[in-house]
């Protein structure tokens, strides 16, 4: 007879993950086939409320849990929205296509830190002459549950 091992979640263990993303009226997101697999404790596999939610849990354990805007992926910031002159990009530029590129640091005394993070612009909009970019992500804004 084998002995089942039962491991609750903690810090340093590999949790695999299955879940449904709804917004706040429960429209589906996103649903995936395979789980999402990630290292509790604190490495930013998964948003902290999760994490919280989920320490101390035994395999097989099952929630609902609501995550609002700042919990997630940040509110909406108009001023990731940029303008760029339609000749600075490939003739083949679809809407929601994504490009790779530094914020614009215009704060003052801000010396425009060398190793900020890039940010992913997607496309919103091709005009003749100008392309609207938006470097909020697309769940910006908006409450999710888990």
């Amino acid at each position: 007879m084998l002995n089942e091992l039962r491991m609750k979640i903690e810090k340093n263990t590999v949790v695999s993950l299955r879940y449904k993303l709804t917004d706040a009226q429960n429209n589906i997101i996103e649903e995936p086939d395979s789980p999402m697999v990630y290292l509790h404790g604190g490495y930013e596999g998964t948003f902290p409320k999760i994490e919280t939610l989920l320490d101390g849990q035994d395999v097989g354990y099952e929630a609902s849990i609501q995550l609002e805007p700042s919990e997630a992926f940040g509110e909406y910031d108009p001023e990731l929205l940029k303008i760029e002159p339609r000749a600075r990009f490939p003739e083949s530029l679809e809407v929601g296509m994504q490009f790779e590129g530094a914020p614009d640091v215009e704060e003052e005394g801000d010396s425009g830190d060398a190793d900020e993070e890039p940010l992913i612009y997607t496309v919103t909009d091709v005009a003749d002459s100008q392309v609207v970019l938006d470097g909020n992500h697309p769940l910006a804004g908006m409450a999710l549950r888990f």
